[in-house]
């Protein structure tokens, strides 16, 4: 297994993976989508090593995912689900993760539905000196590393089966389209696909799409704002929209002398579809929804859901993704979804077993 890449002790961002990182999980993933095809299915690499799932939110396809994983590595796995724990009594969450670590943990797996609890876990079991790896399961609205990981690994294996690499995106355009406002996994795919030189258009309604997104890439660009924004769109873009309006970033990870920009946004769906060759469309994630952000789904999907009409915008071999879970005939229409001429979704999920266990693998072989 390629590991001579990787000094990592928690994995709980992408903003600073490098490419040799991301080569390193693609190229290790692709070891284990290996194994995951044999007959017998389970290698010995985590053998006496203990998993924790700490998932204080819930989830179907990321905990089954680990879980399997941390199996098919054969360590011991221990499920916690925050409705059946001491934390009803008043138990805190760094106490819960202390209590895992006396158990034996070696790698802690959490989700949580506020930003910062990962990180807030790694750093106490930093403070403490224990050799315990963290890896974000997910987190409020901040991100997502795992999902967009196997994302990154479907679209390369897709490309190229026998070789998945970081640099086999580069030039690709690659549309995110929805609920960018509430999606972790939008914020990490962001700095994946950005890392891999492709060109990222994100389009949404402008209110799901965040302020600090349109405020940093305006800033970032170094655009005169009467160039590229009515005068009062600043102030009113949420409640009016900026149609026909796209503005870029150029990606901090490139020269100083590059002025490519490679991150796009924008308010209509039609310019990040156009000639795409990759399109990932979220869910509408209604639950985290405070405010009446949209009309009604109907008008949402009519002028955002990808559909096989709209798809012929992109290039002829277009390829569509949704981290799921999916709300058929909103962000994607259903026959589309099953359709396995255009659609990913299915083996995105397969995906996530082979990089959620080479994401453990990476993180626990340094500790047998």
């Amino acid at each position: 297994m390629p590991t001579t890449t990787w000094n990592r002790h928690h994995v709980l961002s992408l903003a600073d993976f490098t490419a040799a990182e991301y080569n390193t999980v693609l190229q290790t993933a692709a070891s284990f989508q290996e194994v995951l095809s044999r007959r017998t299915k389970k290698v010995p690499t985590l053998q006496g090593q203990v998993v924790a799932n700490l998932f204080f939110e819930p989830s179907t396809r990321t905990r089954s995912s680990f879980e399997l994983a941390a199996k098919r590595l054969s360590a011991d796995t221990l499920n916690f689900a925050a409705a059946t724990s001491s934390m009803t009594k008043g138990e805190t969450i760094l106490d819960t993760a202390k209590t895992y670590l006396a158990m034996g943990t070696d790698i802690m797996v959490v989700r949580h539905r506020e930003a910062g609890v990962p990180n807030a876990i790694a750093a106490e079991m930093d403070r403490l000196g224990v050799r315990i790896s963290v890896l974000n399961a997910g987190d409020g609205q901040h991100e997502h590393p795992s999902q967009a990981l196997l994302d990154l690994f479907t679209i390369c294996r897709l490309i190229d089966p026998n070789h998945p690499q970081l640099e086999l995106l580069k030039g690709k355009k690659i549309a995110i389209v929805g609920d960018i406002l509430h999606s972790r996994v939008a914020r990490s795919n962001i700095w994946s696909f950005i890392a891999s030189g492709a060109e990222v258009h994100i389009a949404a309604p402008p209110t799901l799409l965040p302020k600090l997104f349109a405020e940093f890439i305006l800033e970032e660009s170094g655009e005169d704002d009467t160039a590229t924004r009515r005068p009062g769109d600043a102030e009113n873009k949420e409640d009016t929209g900026l149609q026909g309006h796209n503005s870029m970033v150029k990606n901090e990870n490139l020269s100083a002398s590059s002025s490519t920009p490679q991150l796009f946004i924008h308010w209509q769906l039609e310019p990040a579809l156009q000639d795409a060759d990759f399109v990932m469309t979220l869910r509408l994630q209604k639950e985290r929804m405070t405010a009446h952000l949209l009309p009604s789904l109907r008008e949402y999907h009519q002028l955002f859901g990808i559909t096989r009409t709209k798809l012929k915008l992109c290039k002829p071999n277009v390829k569509v993704l949704h981290p799921g879970p999916v709300n058929r005939g909103v962000e994607i229409s259903s026959d589309l979804m099953d359709d396995p001429e255009f659609s990913l979704i299915q083996s995105q999920v397969t995906s996530g077993v082979a990089v959620r266990m080479a994401l453990l693998y990476l993180l626990g072989s340094g500790k047998t």
